[in-house]
């Protein structure tokens, strides 16, 4: 529902900005989607006065214009148009000026100097039905405009000085599809009372009771029909004020009967309907459901077929317009019109939906329907029209009402409960105050006893007023608090667990990924899984979505390289990505896997990256997280026979003897399925094994008391030893006096010989207990090269 600030001061006069009153709307409940001032694209345009008019010297078809813009001087402007002349009044494009998709700039035009631009409808967003008579191709004239100055602001001329709220309506609030049901908000959220208008009419053109007949046959599909009527009416384009509020909201001006339909609905929320009286045959009008086969011409020029379950407006012939949808051809309003009959009817929401849903229209008019109205608002809506066709002489309004009311409303009447509202909320506010609260949304309260307006009638329960109450309280101000019986959240080893580890995947770079646990069984083929893999064997879904989302995954890989892929596709090309997420693993019996059973559910951490990454940054974020629980040192086995891997750049990962997961790149087939170019490097840990390793609380370890003694030693092996076998050995010989260690060069060439390479390191011995001697140290190197002979076959680089 589009809202003009400008209409809604007409019912309300708030103090507040259009930001800050959007902001207290929100609070209170009507929520606000867009709020947009219409000027917005329009600067520096302003009203002028063409002074002086002649010929370009340079160019037959151009026009050389004086123009005072209220400023120091007169402004010249090049202009191409013909239906100019001197002494109009014109809105005037200065230098450096906006118009929607353009901006003006003084310039030259066939050697002359223009200071800016004279404006036509279009230029300025406008179109034909905005400003009646408006020359097509032309420039705006404005002389006939009432209460302009020159050098004003156009904005302010045409009705651009103002802004739109766009409130998202929900479908239990239609009173709030329009003017005056958020006129009626705004006051109760400022604190202010709300007297809606009462229309009058003045009548005196006869009894429309020698004029027309109405008959209701089916009163449960339509509980009330009103009707007036307004003879020997004008049609001419409607008035300046009421062309800018329907074009603020939406709606575009067509003709001054057709607008007050459009003004009333929008003003009070009640759709309208006019037909030519002339073509109502045997001056009656019948609300029935239409015939089997029947067939009518809609307004939009379109042949309805329609059936039995269908409510029509007739006349005693013919159906004339299909009930709260919308009308016939055979009586719309033309030119030629002279009597006119203002239908405002009460239709069922849910008839009028399924009506629209089968013809295949939707329109203004049914979409309120379809949300239940007031029945009580069909005479104020209709009285409404004819107002406004009296006060803009559009005809003669007839004496007297058609008022078929079979609605048979009957107020609802609920309880105070102020104690229980404020228990019930959280708060603790005097009766008083709720009572206020309430008086200002319309509802009457005498005692204890709440009477519901008959525009509310999703107030049905006790929880609704409590409702009601709250959201004029304030939201943002209801204090926290526990539910009754509530504990705070304890939270459990696990859980804990878990958050630290994703914590520490954080602090090192990488970003959370969260992808679904049930998987297409072609991501294993995508992933280079071997037909006899356990990996084949996969929970299925009984009713799965999709082929794409049919079994429970059994490894993170295919998710993880999923997100990868879509990352380096997009351009993202240094991409960190974990996931701590879910398998799920089968029982199987003969080769078969037992649907019957639950699956057992295991946490796996997915690590990946890309770009300016490689095996040794993915190998360190693995020990970074090993470190960070006290893991202890891990030790890695070359692990050749993993298909989604590449061959000899993949590892498995232990602590201990306990196998942990597998890190390596991936086998470019892989990233050839995965339409990916650049290597990807990704790492499966068991998230089990680290909470069962997991050192807990690390301990305090004091300063050395003691100084330490550094060695260094450098080693011939053959090529195939592993550096991890090394160090155990370094680890093993030097014992409880090893105080650290670190690789510092790896050698091979013709000194060391073919298939040999040299490793060397430093070593940090230190005791807790003394200094160490030259034989402490002497005994431990020695130590450590007999176990490297011994089980490395390895000897020192002379």
């Amino acid at each position: 529902m589009k809202l003009s600030l400008k209409w809604l001061s007409e019912f309300v006069k708030l103090d507040t900005t259009p930001k800050k009153y959007i902001a207290d709307m929100t609070m209170s409940g009507s929520k606000v989607e867009t709020l947009e001032y219409l000027g917005e694209e329009i600067k520096n345009v302003v009203v002028g006065k063409l002074l002086e008019i002649k010929p370009h010297e340079n160019a037959s078809k151009l026009l050389v214009c004086k123009v005072d813009v209220g400023a120091d001087r007169p402004i010249q402007i090049v202009t191409g148009a013909d239906n100019v002349r001197e002494g109009d009044i014109v809105p005037v494009a200065m230098d450096n000026s906006l118009l929607p998709g353009m901006e003006i700039h003084s310039g030259a035009l066939r050697g002359v100097l223009s200071e800016g631009m004279l404006c036509s409808h279009q230029e300025l967003g406008l179109t034909e039905n905005d400003v009646p008579g408006a020359p097509e191709h032309g420039i705006l004239i404005l002389n006939e405009y009432e209460r302009i100055t020159i050098g004003q602001d156009i904005c302010a001329v045409l009705g651009f000085d103002d802004y739109v709220v766009d409130f998202e309506i929900t479908p239990n609030r239609p009173d709030c599809l329009s003017v005056i049901g958020l006129a009626r908000e705004s006051a109760a959220t400022y604190g202010l009372k709300f007297d809606p208008p009462v229309p009058v009419v003045k009548g005196g053109g006869g009894n429309i009771d020698d004029m027309l007949s109405i008959r209701v046959e089916d009163p449960e599909l339509c509980p009330r029909y009103t009707a007036k009527i307004v003879k020997n009416i004008k049609i001419e384009p409607s008035p300046k004020w009421m062309r800018e509020y329907l074009r603020a909201s939406g709606v575009r001006p067509i003709n001054n009967i057709v607008d007050i339909t459009n003004y009333v609905m929008l003003e009070y929320g009640q759709p309208l309907h006019s037909f030519d009286y002339a073509f109502l045959e045997g001056k009656e009008i019948v609300v029935r459901r239409a015939k089997r086969g029947e067939t009518m011409n809609t307004l939009d020029g379109q042949e309805r077929k329609l059936d039995d379950s269908m409510l029509v407006i007739a006349d005693s012939v013919k159906p004339v317009a299909v009930a709260g949808v919308m009308g016939g051809e055979s009586s719309e309003i033309t030119d030629k019109t002279v009597d006119v009959v203002f239908e405002s009817a009460n239709f069922s929401g849910v008839s009028v939906r399924l009506t629209s849903h089968k013809l295949g229209m939707r329109t203004e008019a049914s979409g309120r329907f379809e949300k239940g109205l007031d029945s009580r608002n069909t005479l104020p809506a209709v009285e409404r029209a004819c107002q406004l066709c009296e006060l803009l002489c559009c005809g003669q309004v007839m004496d007297g009402t058609i008022d078929i009311d079979n609605a048979n409303y009957s107020s609802r009447v609920l309880k105070l409960e102020a104690e229980r509202v404020n228990k019930f909320i959280g708060i603790d506010i005097p009766r008083e105050q709720m009572v206020n609260y309430l008086d200002l949304l319309g509802f009457e309260i005498i005692g204890d006893n709440i009477t519901v307006p008959s525009w509310r009638e999703d107030v049905e329960h006790f929880a609704d007023i409590a409702e009601e109450v709250a959201r004029m309280y304030g939201y943002n101000v209801i204090p926290t608090t526990l539910f009754s019986g509530a504990t705070t959240y304890r939270t459990t080893p696990v859980i804990t667990f878990e958050d630290e580890l994703k914590s520490c995947c954080r602090s090192i770079g990488y970003s959370e990924a969260m992808t679904y646990s049930f998987v297409s069984p072609k991501s294993l083929d995508r992933i280079l899984a071997p037909e006899e893999s356990e990996l084949r064997y996969m929970f299925a879904i009984a009713n799965p979505l999709s082929e794409e989302m049919s079994v429970m995954r059994r490894t993170l890989i295919p998710s993880i390289v999923e997100v990868m892929a879509r990352n380096i596709n997009v351009k993202n090309t240094n991409p960190r990505v974990f996931e701590l997420g879910k398998i799920y693993i089968p029982e199987v019996e003969d080769n078969k896997v037992v649907m019957s059973k639950r699956p057992l559910e295991k946490r796996l951490l997915a690590i990946a990256g890309a770009g300016d990454y490689d095996f040794f940054a993915l190998k360190g974020a693995v020990e970074y997280v090993a470190k960070s629980f006290g893991l202890g040192r891990l030790s890695y086995v070359q692990e050749s026979n993993y298909s989604a891997f590449h061959p000899g750049r993949c590892a498995k990962v232990y602590v201990g003897d306990v196998y942990l997961g597998v890190l390596g790149e991936l086998h470019p087939t892989v990233l050839d399925n995965y339409n990916v170019a650049s290597p990807i490097y990704v790492a499966e840990l068991d998230s089990t094994v680290i909470f069962d390793k997991a050192a807990g609380l690390p301990l305090y370890t004091p300063l050395p008391r003691f100084p330490g003694s550094e060695r260094d030693i450098a080693v011939v092996c053959d090529e195939s030893v592993p550096v991890s076998q090394i160090e155990q050995c370094i680890i093993d010989g030097a014992g409880a006096l090893l105080d650290g260690f670190h690789l510092f060069d790896v050698y091979r060439g013709a000194q060391v010989g073919k298939n040999k390479k040299s490793v060397a390191y430093a070593l940090r011995l230190r005791a807790s207990d003394r200094t160490l001697t030259d034989a402490d140290s002497e005994g431990v190197m020695a130590e450590i090269i007999e176990l490297l002979s011994e089980r490395l076959d390895a000897v020192i680089r002379s």
